[in-house]
Order: C-alpha cells, then structure tokens, then sequence
C-alpha cells in the first residue's frame, strides 16, 4: 500500500468500500490513491454509480472505508469510531450541500453559529463569529432573516458562512449550485473563487462541466477507480 502524506490535507492510500448483500459483495471503491495539498482548488466528477458519493462521504467523514488510509490534515481517520469522526467533521471540514440544510425556525445567523455550540464557543463569541461571516458573503443586513425570508442564492451564501465559521482544514461543497439559475450559480461560484483566494481548500463535487471549470484541477473517477487527475486553467483566467 501507497505511504499517505501527512503534509497533504486529503492523502487517500488504495481506499476501497465494498458493500454487502447477503455473502455477495459489490466493491464500488477499488483502490484510489488521491492527495490534495493545502490552498488547493479540486472538482471531484463522475457519472451516477461511478463511486464518486461514496468517495465524497469518505473523504467528509461520513463514512468509512472498507481498507486503506485516510489521512485528514495528519489526522488517519480511516480506523475511527463514529464518536471520534463526528468530532473531526466539526472542527476539520466545513460541509457545503446542494439542499443548503439550514434549520427553518433559526435565524441566519444562528444558522452559521450551529458549529460554533458544538465547538463549545462561548455564546459572544459565537455571535461575533457568525455575524462577521455573514459579512463576509455579503449577507451581513441579512443575519436576522430566517430561511424562508431568503432567496436560494441567499440561503447558499447562510451555508458557505456556516461551513467558514469554524475555520476549517477543507471546504467540501456536494453539488452546491444544483438548485440555482444560472446568474445566483456563477455568483456563488465567484464566491468560492473568493474563499479558495483567502487560503482555504477546496473540494467541489460536481457533475457540471462549466461548474468544474471554475476550479483549478478536475479529478474524474469512474467505475471506482481515478479516471483522470489534470490541472484546470479557469476560462476567466485563461482570458486574461
């Protein structure tokens, strides 16, 4: 088995899941070795049932791999009880979803500060925290609406502030403009832009071609195995 970097933030050494029906067993993973530095800017593609979900729940800590090593920012997470991974999603990946998952009855800032009460941050700090981040994605005059006062764009950007505001090791963003029009998707997209500028990584899933073209390597897996690995040249860039 591949040695993992444990300089990288994402090191993956011949990860394989299998699953099991009855003795019969479907392998969907089957062996991929993967690393992504600090600062970079990655989109994960595949077509439906190439393992590319299974890879992201891995890779987000929401699942574990049948073999093989995972290393999180010199953290193996491969071998952890349920306990332990709940606590490295937390304060290591700040997760980004299509459906946004905002709790209704809250506010947009009490929506961003949820990390922050199971970080057991005092209850100021968490305010300043999550008001700041919401400044930061342009939705500061918005920190007192609830979800429903919000327009899908709006309530995206609540997201990407929730998923920042523990300062996490990686961003990963599952399908983050699947239910976006075209204009509030390239806005979130710059946003990202914004947010892998600043020094953070990340890790987009997407099966968008124009939305992985926003980001600065595309990684394709098929039939569980890393189909492709290529360094991206941004169009906007590429114009320059």
């Amino acid at each position: 088995m591949n040695i993992p970097n444990m300089n990288a933030v994402i090191s993956l050494a011949d990860i394989r899941k299998s699953y099991f029906l009855g003795k019969q067993e479907l392998p969907v993973l089957k062996g991929i070795n993967l690393e992504i530095g600090r600062k970079e800017y990655v989109a994960l593609m595949g077509p439906s049932g190439s393992g590319k979900s299974t890879l992201m729940n891995i890779i987000g800590c929401l699942d574990s791999p049948t073999s093989g090593a995972y290393i999180l920012n010199g953290k193996n997470v491969s071998q952890m009880s349920d306990d332990e991974l709940a606590t490295v999603r937390n304060v290591e990946i700040g997760f980004v979803f299509q459906q946004f998952n905002l709790l209704p009855r809250l506010t947009a800032w009490e929506n961003v500060a949820l990390p922050l009460i199971y970080a057991g941050v005092p209850k100021k700090e968490r305010e300043e925290r999550a008001h700041a981040m919401l400044d930061k994605v342009g939705l500061g005059d918005r920190a007192a609406h609830k979800p429903n006062e919000l327009s899908g764009g709006q309530s995206q950007r609540v997201a990407i502030a929730r998923a920042l505001v523990n300062n996490p090791s990686l961003i990963l963003a599952d399908e983050p403009t699947g239910n976006l029009d075209t204009k509030t998707s390239v806005e979130i997209m710059e946003l990202f832009n914004d947010i892998h500028e600043s020094g953070n990584t990340v890790v987009l899933v997407t099966h968008e071609e124009d939305i992985a073209n926003f980001t600065r390597r595309i990684i394709r897996i098929r039939d569980g195995v890393v189909e492709s690995d290529k360094q991206n040249v941004p169009a906007a860039l590429a114009s320059k």
